[in-house]
């Protein structure tokens, strides 16, 4: 996957490869993609075809991180300065968005309308999360139902939509789908939640990201809801 994403940089007029590799080859964890290969191994096979849907996911999550630094005003990010302390917000928003358009066009590929249908759905849901978090700002009335009602759109939705569509390119059943969706979302969850910690009560020279951007941005997470 990490291969496949820094030759995505090809597909970008030279003028910006140079921010579109700076996104692209800086990656962390990449537990989306591990998703993919676990759910399809779960049922068959890895393909092709399983590969090119976790390199689609895993770059719309990239956006998704470039465009919540801008947000947050981060500063760094897996260790180094992110792409808007380099070079602007400006430029940050439009390569985000540029990386959502590629990712399409990637989903767009597949002999089916399927996949595409269903990374565009997943990607509102990220973005209408992000939405929601935003309007609770400094709200002290925000429960912890809706604090988890967030976490699901904005964090787990990806998660579950890497375990989906690994287990359907493998020829899941629905059960199995369903399933393996659920897994999807409780690690989601339970993943924002331990970051969510993490940003009050971690350290920025072990993390690599700067830390405590949600308490300056007002956002209510569950440490402070508790």
């Amino acid at each position: 996957v990490a291969g496949q994403l820094a030759e995505q940089v090809q597909s970008f007029d030279p003028e910006i490869a140079l921010y579109a590799r700076y996104a692209l080859t800086n990656q962390g964890k990449q537990l989306r993609p591990a998703l993919v290969a676990l759910s399809a191994g779960a049922i068959g096979p890895v393909t092709p075809q399983q590969v090119r849907v976790a390199v689609i996911i895993e770059m719309v999550h990239l956006a998704t991180l470039v465009h919540d630094d801008i947000m947050d005003a981060a500063e760094i990010r897996r260790r180094r300065p992110t792409l808007a302390a380099n070079w602007g917000n400006q430029i940050s928003v439009l390569l985000g968005d540029c990386l959502f358009a590629n990712a399409l066009k990637l989903a767009a590929s597949f002999p089916t309308p399927e996949i595409c249908r269903a990374v565009s759905a997943a990607a509102k849901t990220v973005c209408t999360g992000e939405i929601l978090q935003t309007n609770r700002r400094l709200n002290f009335d925000f429960t912890r139902a809706e604090y988890f009602k967030v976490l699901a759109m904005k964090t787990a939705e990806f998660f579950s939509l890497a375990c989906e569509l690994g287990a359907r390119l493998s020829g899941a059943s629905d059960q199995e789908r369903t399933a393996l969706r659920d897994y999807g979302v409780a690690l989601g969850i339970a993943y924002q939640v331990y970051d969510d910690c993490l940003d009050l009560f971690g350290s920025e020279d072990m993390v690599g990201k700067s830390l405590g951007t949600d308490l300056a941005s007002g956002k209510l997470t569950l440490p402070v809801l508790v």
